[in-house]
C-alpha cells in the first residue's frame, strides 16, 4: 500500500536528489521515497517506547532508567559524528546521521523520564547535585 502525499522542498535538496536520480538511472520520486524509507527505518525501534512511562511497571520503570543506545547503533553514531566534524562526512550519509541522531534523543529522553518516575515512585534515591 502507497499514500500519495506533495511536498515542497529546498531547491538544493531536489538538486542533490535529481542527481541521485541521473547517477542511479531512476526517477526523481522513487530515490526520494526510498531516501525516507531509508532514513525513518531506525526509527522503528522507537515504536517499542508505545506507553509512556508512568503506566508501565516499576521492572519496566528501572529498564528505561537504565536504558542505552544499542551497541552497533552507538558505534555508528560516533563514527558519523567524527566524519562530520572532521567535514568528511559524505552527502548519502546525512540521512543516517539525522536518524541516529533522533534515535539517540528519544532514547535520552526515555531514559530520563524513567529515571523521573523511579525517583517519584521510590525505586530510585534522586541523583545528587
Amino acid at each position: 500500500m502507497s499514500t500519495q502525499i506533495l511536498v515542497t522542498l529546498p531547491d538544493e535538496t531536489y538538486r542533490r536528489a535529481e542527481h541521485l536520480a541521473q547517477l542511479t538511472g531512476r526517477n526523481i520520486a522513487d530515490v526520494l521515497a526510498d531516501t525516507l524509507d531509508i532514513s525513518l527505518q531506525p526509527l522503528g525501534t522507537t515504536l517499542i517506547f508505545g506507553k509512556p512511562v508512568a503506566e508501565l511497571a516499576d521492572n519496566d520503570v528501572l529498564a528505561a532508567a537504565d536504558s542505552q543506545m544499542d551497541l552497533a547503533q552507538g558505534r555508528r553514531f560516533g563514527e558519523l559524528l567524527d566524519k562530520q566534524q572532521a567535514g568528511k562526512l559524505g552527502d548519502d550519509e546525512r540521512p543516517e546521521l539525522l536518524a541516529l541522531v533522533y534515535i539517540y534523543q528519544e532514547g535520552l529522553l526515555r531514559k530520563a523520564q524513567g529515571l523521573h518516575e523511579a525517583v517519584r515512585r521510590g525505586l530510585r534515591k534522586p541523583l545528587e547535585s
